[in-house]
């Protein structure tokens, strides 16, 4: 299946910004959903996962408090709500799915469980 990340844009130190990731394909709505950021010249790293369910999310100790991901409800869209944006949030922002349906995986933040990347999304917070 697929998925698409969207809502990227230049934002103000402090303010908000909610990014969305499409999820299309058959049983698309069975698979966890993890985001990703990568900020110019350091490895991509894991934000947090949202269960398949919708109802379990999980997230680094650097997401935890500012980053809340959600889901609708018939699994099509996935939400990554950033606030109190900081000049070193800037990266591309990335959604990704694993092979294997149901929760997210054990190592949730980690780039090899997830098979099915979508293209990124640019975050970019400046004054």
């Amino acid at each position: 299946f697929q998925l698409q990340a969207s809502g990227g844009g230049l934002v103000q130190p402090g303010e908000s910004l909610r990014l969305s990731c499409a999820v299309s394909g058959f049983g698309a709505d069975d698979y966890s959903v993890g985001w990703f950021r990568q900020a110019p010249g350091t490895e991509r790293e894991g934000i947090g996962c949202v269960s398949s369910s919708g109802y379990g999310t999980y997230y680094t100790e650097q997401a935890k408090g500012r980053f809340t991901i959600s889901s609708n409800d018939a699994k099509s869209t996935v939400y990554l709500q950033m606030n109190s944006l900081k000049p070193e949030d800037t990266a591309v922002y990335y959604c990704a799915a694993p092979e294997v349906a149901g929760d997210c995986p054990g190592r949730f933040d980690s780039l090899d469980e997830y098979d099915y990347w979508g293209q990124g999304t640019l975050v970019t917070v400046s004054s």
